[in-house]
């Protein structure tokens, strides 16, 4: 049995602030952030959010890396990348 791929995926908040996360179910994720208390504590008090960015890997340790990787750069950096879509 093959395993659900994992995303990692940034929403932009209602303050302009981004928020970074990995899941298997992205927009289960996002009607999380915007509608329950399932959504992480940044998201809640930002609400609207907006999916900016999404990109798949093959498995939850891939994910991880890249969140952490991505959760290191600048504001800047990240608003780079996330245009270059």
């Amino acid at each position: 049995m093959k395993s659900k791929p994992w995303y990692l995926y940034v929403v932009l908040c209602s303050d302009r602030t981004l928020y970074t996360g990995i899941s298997t179910e992205v927009d289960r994720r996002l009607n999380e952030h915007n509608t329950s208390l399932k959504g992480a504590k940044y998201t809640r008090a930002r609400r609207p959010v907006e999916l900016v960015y999404c990109v798949e890997h093959k498995n939850r340790s891939e994910a991880q890396k890249a969140e952490y990787k991505f959760k290191k750069m600048t504001k800047k950096q990240k608003e780079e990348i996330i245009n270059e879509r």
